[in-house]
């Protein structure tokens, strides 16, 4: 039987659409699950990476120079 781990915050689901991320279309999709629920979903594409909320309509498309930009920002 497998053990919970009490520090554990979130479960991650993954989804791979295709092996080759060179092709157009082609994506990894991440499903993020926290005690509540589901948090929300990130979907890494070639071009881009992708934020759906859990109850969101919109996604959030950010480029990855953009990403780099915001995560050469943080702390």
């Amino acid at each position: 039987m497998r053990k919970t781990n009490p520090t554990r915050r979130y479960r991650v689901k993954a989804t791979v659409q295709m092996l080759e991320l060179t092709k157009s279309g082609s994506s990894m999709e991440f499903e993020i699950y926290g005690s509540a629920g589901k948090v929300g979903t990130i979907i890494i594409g070639r071009g881009s990476l992708t934020w759906i909320g859990s109850h969101k309509q919109k996604k959030k498309r950010i480029d990855w120079t953009r990403f780099a930009k915001l995560m050469e920002a943080r702390p």
